[in-house]
């Protein structure tokens, strides 16, 4: 195949493991051209400017800058990238963040080679793809009643109930076997569904409308 039809792909993921398995798998096509990696938000966005590739595979859940504000600022300075959000969270206000910032799919971490082979190519031509679980996610968001809390993940929940009791992100990453960048995370996203400005009113409001066991 002419070197000229190859799709151009830079993969943004802070998990070594990870970015080994997809280079794998982009390897496995042969109209699939790998540029290169990064492992955060920053490296990203500098080998975007060296490289120029077509399509961009960003992890969201990163250190320093997350990957919907690198996916923002790469579709401002580079309108042509196309971005293809893979991750392993599939929460309503992620995928709206996703979606806001440019990026033209989003695709769960279980995908398998050809699935992201092919979302690859319909990115490549401007067109989305979503992961069935991820159109899920965002119908039944439309049902849900207002209710404060009501969006919470059970991980959110399940962090909610350690902030109640006290514990620091260290303690809780420690206590769910996650990163503490994963429990900073999370946190976000408790204090943005719950319009709190502290982890103590996030507490007070869990006690109020009784969001945990007491």
């Amino acid at each position: 195949m002419p070197e000229t039809n190859l799709i151009r792909v830079l993969i943004v993921d802070d998990h070594a493991m990870t970015r080994a398995g997809l280079k794998f798998f982009i390897k496995a096509f042969a109209d699939l051209e790998l540029l290169g990696e990064a492992s955060n938000g920053e490296e990203a966005l500098a080998l975007c400017a060296q490289t120029q590739p077509d399509v961009i595979l960003m992890d969201m859940v990163m250190p320093g800058l997350d990957g919907a504000e690198t996916t923002q600022l790469i579709r401002q300075r580079y309108p042509q990238v196309q971005v293809v959000a893979l991750t392993s969270f599939q929460e309503g206000d992620l995928v709206e963040r996703v979606l806001k910032s440019g990026a033209i799919s989003y695709l769960l971490k279980n995908v398998s080679a050809h699935e992201l082979a092919t979302a690859i190519r319909a990115a490549y031509t401007g067109r989305s793809t979503v992961a069935p679980e991820v159109t899920e996610v965002l119908v039944k968001a439309t049902r849900q009643e207002d209710k404060l809390g009501h969006d919470l993940t059970e991980r959110e929940q399940e962090v909610l109930a350690l902030l109640v009791e006290g514990l620091t992100n260290a303690q809780i990453a420690e206590r769910l076997i996650i990163s503490q960048a994963t429990v900073k995370y999370h946190v976000r996203g408790i204090l943005s569904k719950l319009n709190a400005n502290s982890r103590a009113e996030a507490v007070s409001l869990a006690w109020q409308h009784n969001l945990v066991k007491r």
